[in-house]
C-alpha cells in the first residue's frame, strides 16, 4: 500500500485530497502509477507534463522506484518570490 496526496487543482479534479493504493503487479515506479492514475482521474492527469511529484517529502522524476508504504504526492509547478 501506498498513499497518494493531491494538491491544488489536482485535489479538485480528483475529488480527493488523499487516496491509499495498493500497487498492482507491474506497477513499480511513479511513471507507473502515473499511467494507473490517469486511467482512474482522466481530467487530472490530461496535461501530465505539468504536474510535479514527490515521493516521501523529495521531488521525484518517472523512473524513482516505488516501495509499500511510500507517500505519494502530486501538485502543480510552484513558484516562490
Amino acid at each position: 500500500m501506498i498513499d497518494v496526496l493531491y494538491f491544488a487543482w489536482l485535489r479538485e479534479r480528483t475529488g480527493l485530497a488523499e487516496e491509499r493504493i495498493a500497487l498492482p503487479a507491474g506497477t513499480t515506479t511513479v511513471a507507473d502509477l502515473i499511467e494507473m492514475l490517469a486511467a482512474r482521474h482522466a481530467a487530472a492527469f490530461a496535461n501530465r507534463q505539468t504536474i510535479r511529484c514527490a515521493v516521501n517529502q523529495e521531488f521525484a522524476d518517472p523512473s524513482v522506484v516505488l516501495h509499500p508504504g511510500d507517500e505519494v504526492a502530486f501538485f502543480p509547478p510552484v513558484t516562490g518570490g
